[in-house]
């Protein structure tokens, strides 16, 4: 199992991209979190399956229909024996 925190820039903010990831995280079993921040840019972190990772991952670059994904970048990976958060939430 693999967590990873990535930190997504452009258009993601007031388009719906918070309840996009949810939507995606929770499709694909994963837990976390997404969270706008003050700069305009949002923050997830995924917890599961590396596949499951990579998918939401190629589906978070692309975002929402009104969204423009700029850059998505990786800020951490690691290897984890259990997921330190269940289910998936958006954060405020």
């Amino acid at each position: 199992m693999q967590r990873v925190r990535v930190l997504i820039r452009g258009r993601v903010q007031g388009v719906g991209f918070r309840f996009y990831t949810c939507a995606q995280a929770r499709e694909l079993g994963l837990c976390g979190w997404v969270r706008n921040l003050a700069g305009g840019e949002v923050e997830a972190e995924f917890e599961g399956p590396e596949s499951a990772i990579e998918t939401v991952l190629v589906r978070c670059g692309r975002g929402p229909a009104l969204a423009r994904v700029l850059e998505l970048l990786e800020l951490e990976r690691e290897t984890v024996d259990v997921a330190r958060n269940p289910g998936f939430s958006m954060r405020s």
